[in-house]
C-alpha cells in the first residue's frame, strides 16, 4: 500500500523537516526500499506474489522504484481501512490463501519478519506488526473481514489498540511481530540514518570534523543567547535548536544568532532525535538551553574521544550559591564517575555513527536520557570531563533543592522498578509535582514533568 511519490503529497509531517521536495525524495527511497525486500522475499518463496497497490499519479509514468515480480494496482476508494479490504478481498477472490498488507513506512522489515509473518498466520486469525507510534507496519490476515477496520481512528496512536479490540470482539485471534518504527516524522528519521543504505541524498553526508551541537528548545528566549553565542565563534559547528513549538521569539531569536532551527515534536527525547537525524556533524553534543560550556569544551571533547571512549560529559555545577547546591553537585558528579550516568545538563557527546548504530534516544515522555546513557555504557566507557559545565538553577530555586531531588529519585526508583514511563509521566502530571513549560527541562508534551540532576 503506497502513494506514488509527489512533492507535497507524500511524506506531509516530514516537509517541515526536509521540505516538500525532501519529503518526496524519502518516500521514493523508502519505496524502493520496500519492493527491494518484496522481490527478494517473493524470490526466496515461490508461493508469494507481490501487488503494488498504489494511489497518485500513474505508477508507469513516475520514479516509483522496481519490483519485477509485482502487479500495480490501483487502490479502492474509501478511508485506509477500506482501501486495505479492498486489496484484501480482490487478492483472495483471486486464488490467494492469505494476505499479508504492509505499507512502506517501516525500512526495518526484513524477509525474516515476513517469514514469520506467514508461520504466526497458521496458528491465529490476525498478524499484526506493532509500530512505535501506536498504529501498525503489517497485517496479516487468511480470509477478509470488513469489521476488523471499522471504528478504527486512523492515523493516530489509537490504531493498533482499536484493531486489538476489534479482533477480541471479533473473537479473532491474534499473532504480534517485534515492534519496529514507522518513519512518519522527523525523530523517526534515526532509523534511516542508522540503515545508511538506500538513503543517500535523502538526508544530510557527515561532513568529517564537524561538530553538531543539538539544543532542544520550548520558550527558552530568555536563556539561549547566552548558551549560544559562546559557539558561534567555534569553526567547523554547526548549532541546531530543535523545537517543541516556541510562542516566545525562541525560534526567530536561534535564526537570527546564526543557528539551524528544526521543528519538531514536542518532547526532548522527540525533539533530540529529530535534530540528531537532520545534524551533518561527525560528532554530536547534546545540550540544555540553559548550560553554559567550559572554554575547553572542544579540545576536551576530542581528548576523551581519541581514547576510544564511546562517549563522555563535563562535570556538573549550578550557578546558584548555597549548601544544598553543593551537595547536589558532588552527588551527581560522584554518580557520574562510579555509574556512568550523566544524565542531564551535563553536556553529552559521542561520535554520530555511535549515535545511530545505538538506536538514539527512545521518544518517551520521560526517563529517555537515564535510559539511554544505561544501554550508552553496555557499548562502551563514558567518559567524565574534568572542566565543568554551568547549568541555571532556576529549577532548584524555584521548587527547592529537596523537593526537586526527591523527584527525581523517585523517577529512577520507579523507572528501575519496571513502571512504565508514560505511567511515571501521568503520575506526577497529576500529582502537579513539577511544572514548567521549557523543553530543555521537560520530557511530558505540554505537561512539563521535569528529569533533572540529583
Amino acid at each position: 500500500m503506497t502513494r506514488i511519490p509527489k512533492a507535497g503529497r507524500v511524506k506531509t509531517r516530514l516537509i517541515p523537516a526536509l521540505g516538500a521536495e525532501g519529503a518526496a525524495k524519502l518516500h521514493a527511497a523508502l519505496l524502493a526500499n520496500t519492493l527491494r525486500l518484496a522481490e527478494r522475499h517473493s524470490s526466496q518463496r515461490s508461493d508469494v506474489d507481490v501487488d503494488v497497490r498504489f494511489t497518485g499519479q500513474n505508477s508507469e509514468s513516475s520514479d516509483a522504484g522496481h519490483c519485477s515480480k509485482a502487479v500495480w494496482l490501483e487502490q479502492h476508494e474509501g478511508d485506509l481501512g477500506e482501501r486495505m479490504h479492498g486489496a484484501i478481498s480482490t487478492a483472495i477472490d483471486e486464488g490467494a490463501q492469505a494476505v499479508t498488507v504492509i505499507g512502506t513506512d517501516c525500512p526495518q522489515l526484513s524477509t525474516e519478519t515476513l517469514d514469520r509473518t506467514w508461520n504466526l498466520l497458521e496458528q491465529h486469525d490476525v498478524v499484526l506488526g506493532p509500530a512505535d507510534d501506536g498504529g501498525y507496519y503489517l497485517l496479516a490476515v487468511k480470509q477478509p473481514d470488513a469489521r476488523l477496520f471499522e471504528r478504527v481512528t486512523w492515523g493516530t496512536g489509537q490504531v493498533l489498540g482499536q484493531t486489538l479490540d476489534r479482533c477480541r470482539e471479533l473473537g479473532k485471534s491474534v499473532g504480534l511481530l517485534p515492534p519496529l518504527s514507522d518513519i512518519d516524522v522527523a525523530e523517526n528519521l534515526i532509523v534511516c540514518r542508522r540503515i545508511g543504505s538506500g538513503f543517500e541524498g535523502c538526508l544530510p553526508e557527515v561532513h568529517p570534523g564537524l561538530l553538531s551541537v543539538v539544543i532542544p528548545t520550548l520558550n527558552e528566549a530568555a536563556q539561549l543567547a547566552a548558551t549560544v553565542r559562546p559557539l558561534l565563534s567555534e569553526p567547523e559547528c554547526e548549532i541546531i535548536i530543535a523545537d517543541g513549538g516556541s510562542t516566545d521569539g525562541t525560534t526567530e531569536l536561534a535564526r537570527e544568532l546564526g543557528c539551524r532551527v528544526v521543528k519538531a515534536n514536542r518532547g526532548r527525547g522527540k525533539q533530540l532525535n529529530a535534530g540528531a537525524a537532520l545534524a551533518r556533524g561527525e560528532s554530536l553534543l547534546f545540550l540544555h538551553a540553559d548550560t553554559q560550556l567550559p572554554a575547553s569544551f572542544r579540545s576536551e571533547m576530542q581528548s576523551i574521544l581519541d581514547t576510544g571512549a564511546i562517549a563522555g560529559a563535563f562535570r556538573f555545577r549550578i550557578d546558584q550559591p548555597g549548601w544544598p547546591l553543593r551537595c547536589i553537585e558532588f552527588g551527581t558528579n560522584l554518580r557520574t564517575r562510579l555509574l556512568q550516568l550523566p544524565y542531564g545538563d551535563q553536556g553529552l557527546f559521542l561520535r554520530s555513527r555511535d549515535f545511530f548504530r545505538i538506536g538514539g534516544f527512545r521518544n518517551w515522555p520521560i526517563m529517555e536520557d537515564f535510559e539511554f546513557c544505561r544501554r550508552l555504557k553496555t557499548a562502551g566507557r563514558i567518559a567524565i570531563a574534568t572542566s565543568t559545565a554551568l547549568t541555571s538553577g532556576r529549577r532548584w530555586k524555584r521548587l527547592g533543592a529537596v523537593t526537586t531531588t526527591l523527584t527525581n529519585q523517585a523517577c529512577v526508583a520507579m523507572y528501575c522498578c519496571g513502571v512504565s514511563p508514560e505511567r511515571i509521566s501521568r503520575l506526577y502530571t497529576g500529582n502537579r509535582v513539577v511544572r514548567d513549560t521549557a523543553a530543555t527541562e521537560t520530557s511530558v508534551p505540554g505537561a512539563g514533568v521535569s528529569f533533572q540532576d540529583s
